[in-house]
Parts: C-alpha cells; structure tokens; sequence
C-alpha cells in the first residue's frame, strides 16, 4: 500500500506539480522507493515513518509550500515536542511552550544528542533550507533527536528526554483591541475564510472609521485565500484614487486531469462553507477556468487582472503591519498589498514568502495521509534571478534577538513610529 501512494506522490511531482519543469532531476525517488519497500517487507512502515520518509524526498524540490502530513483519527495521534525554539547565534532558544512543563520561555537549547546547534545547522542545512537563524523552523528537527542539553536564565545547565506530546490543535485569532485612545491593534493568524474577517470589520466598523491609527498583527498567519481579506482593503488606503499593480502575481495554472478534478471538488466544498455572495462568484469562476481548461497543461486563467484601482477611507490615518517569516501564502500577498499604500509601514522581518508556486491542491489516501502541493506557478520566475532572501521584506527590519521573548521590540517600534507621525 505504502509503496502504490509513494509512487503516485512521485508521479504527482513529475507531472501535476507546479514545478515540475523547473525541477526536473531534482529528486532521487529510487533511493526512497527502495527504503519503503524493504520497511514493508519487514512490517517495520507506520503511517509516521512513512510520512517522514515522502517528507525527506519532497525536501529535494526547495518548496516550503508544499505538505504532506498524517491526519489525526481515533486511531492515529499526532505528536510534537510541546515547545517552540527561534535560533539566535549558537543557541535555540524556547519561545513558546505548551506541553512541555519542564521548560521555560527564554531557556536556550545548547545541544542535541550531544552535537552543539552550529553543528546541527550545518547538519540540517537541507531541511533548513534557509540563510538567516531567524528565518529557520527546527520543529521537525529536534523530533529526530532524544536529549537537549538546556541553559536556563541564570546560566543553570540541564539535560532533559526530550519527549512526545500530544500536538495542540491550531487556535485562530481574529481580533481587535485598544491599545490607546487613538490606536488600535487587529490580529489576523488566517486568512482560511472570509466570513470570521468580515464579521470583526462589521463588529468594529465604527471604531476603524474613527481610529487614527491601526496596527495590523500578522506575524503568525497561516495564509488561506486573498479573497479572504477583499472587505479590509479599503481601510489600508487613502481616499485619492491608487492603481494597484498585480503583475507580480501573474501566474499559469497545471491544468492536468488531476488538478482540475481536485481543484474542482476542494472549491466546490469551499462554496458550501463560505457565505459572502461576492467570494462565492470568484470561486464560481474559478471552477469554471478549471472545467474549461482540465488537461491543457499550464495555462493563465482569464480572469486574471494585473491592475486594478482602489478608493480607499479617511480613516485609519496611519497604518502599521507587523510581519515575521511565519506570515506566508496569502499571507506573503496581504503584506505586499499593505506596501502599496502610502498609509502603511511594515515593521519587523521579511515573510515566509511562499508564493513562487501556489494554489495548493489535496491529494488524500485511506482518510489518513495527505498531500497538499502547488498547481500554480509564477510567471516572474522565468525573468528573476536567484533572490538572496524569500518573502516581503519590511520597511523597517528588526532583527529578531532573544530580547523579542523578554518584550515585544516590535510593537514597541510601532508605537513610536506613530507617536512621531
């Protein structure tokens, strides 16, 4: 079984993904295909192990935009460590905890298994896939490694079993507080949906229409659809007419058979949970590009439009987002929107940038595993050298230091920012 969903993820990355073309000889599947066919033989393959091996040979392609995971089920848990680490020099340093009560948020991780984290860098440098500490996820990292050496504040040193927790599900946040008499903050961790949006602008409409300035949270955001934060727009402008430039955007869609018929059925679901008349017409003519062109290859949809003009509102006056790596996908395309606009400032570091290849499609087996994957590709790739860092990059860089976990340096800068306007 194992084996017959490995080869279709194989030949799902030779013709139906996005970057196929681009990548071609990129990957190694023989070496993957053999290790899983000797684990079943042995009845050594679970659903994890199989999962971490087709996550090894996607990280052959250098597409962070692309997922293939065990779904949770009343037979099948999923786990992770219970914290999160950001790497600053030679140390990881714990942001976050959950399930893991023996560490505290500012403990530094030194070691792993014994190999100090530079090491490690080097080590894992396909996984990482990145240039800047700041920028690295270690989350599937530390799962491969059993002890960590820890300082604490005071410089105490520990060596803890690391262990498995049950993993915390995703909780969004769409919100708006008061921060002062004339600022408030929205935090937006998805744009999944456009109902839970619309329904904060609608509950808060008469404060943004009166706020003199708003500061716009989307450091973490999962991304989603951009349709998602269409009603938002007009806040993030001013009231003299702008032309909007799209052209980074302009993209061709992999028709194939697959992708049109997985594309068709996902957005088909999407219309049955989406109640906002105008993203249920977009996604209407979304299925009608895949129906008219399934098994043309790639293809530019005729919808697209590079340049479209905006009137925006008085009011917010001043406007500021704060970004971080771990806003990407729709996310990445909000933040670059947001710099179109002379009202905003975008404070913190570059995001995810995830968007080269886009439109994800699902691939599912037995209720169990799934594969999510690009069916779309940027036209610019065939013009844009090598960039020396992915994402959006911000107007103000922050570089992030262990002082982030201590205070919110970023917020901090916002509100001086403003303060001077």
């Amino acid at each position: 079984m194992y084996s017959d969903i490995f080869r279709e993820v194989v030949d799902i990355m030779h013709s139906d993904y996005a970057g196929y073309k681009d990548k071609q000889g990129w990957d190694n599947p023989k070496v993957y295909e053999d290790k899983i066919r000797q684990l079943e033989n042995t009845n050594e393959l679970t659903p994890n192990r199989f999962t971490e091996l087709v996550q090894d040979y996607l990280l052959d392609f250098k597409d962070p935009h692309m997922f293939f995971i065990v779904q949770k089920s009343e037979t099948q848990q999923l786990y992770d460590n219970g914290f999160k680490v950001r790497r600053h020099e030679d140390k990881l340093f714990v942001t976050s905890t959950g399930n893991e009560s023996r560490l505290k948020v500012g403990d530094a991780i030194v070691e792993l298994d014994n190999v100090p984290v530079l090491a490690l860098v080097e080590k894992h440098k396909r996984e990482l896939m990145e240039s800047k500490a700041e920028r690295e996820s270690w989350r599937d990292i530390i799962k491969k490694y059993n002890l960590a050496k820890v300082v604490d504040r005071t410089g105490k040193e520990q060596i803890i079993e690391l262990k498995k927790y049950p993993k915390e599900g995703y909780v969004a946040n769409h919100s708006i507080t008061r921060i002062d008499e004339d600022t408030l903050c929205m935090t937006l961790t998805d744009f999944f949906n456009p109902d839970p949006l619309n329904q904060l602008i609608e509950k808060h409409k008469k404060e943004l229409s009166k706020t003199v300035n708003l500061i716009i949270d989307v450091r973490i955001n999962n991304g989603g659809s951009d349709a998602t934060f269409q009603n938002l727009t007009p806040y993030l402008f001013p009231t003299n007419p702008i032309i909007l430039d799209y052209s980074d955007y302009q993209m061709k869609f992999n028709c194939t058979e697959r992708n049109a018929s997985s594309q068709i059925n996902s957005l088909k679901e999407d219309l049955n949970q989406i109640t906002d008349p105008t993203i249920q017409n977009m996604i209407k003519q979304f299925i009608q590009m895949w129906e008219k062109h399934r098994g043309s290859g790639f293809v530019a949809f005729e919808s697209q439009n590079m340049e479209a003009e905006i009137v925006g509102l008085e009011y917010p006056k001043n406007i500021i987002i704060l970004a971080d790596v771990y806003c990407g996908s729709a996310g990445d395309i909000f933040v670059n929107l947001c710099k179109q606009s002379p009202k905003v400032t975008v404070v913190g570091r570059a995001t995810m940038g995830m968007n080269d290849y886009a439109n994800l499609t699902t691939i599912t087996w037995n209720n169990q595993l799934k594969f999510m994957y690009p069916t779309s590709r940027l036209d610019q790739l065939d013009h844009r050298g090598a960039l020396e860092e992915p994402g959006i990059k911000p107007d103000i860089y922050i570089p992030w230091a262990p002082e982030h976990i201590e205070k919110d340096i970023d917020m901090e800068t916002a509100m001086n920012i403003l303060q001077r306007v």
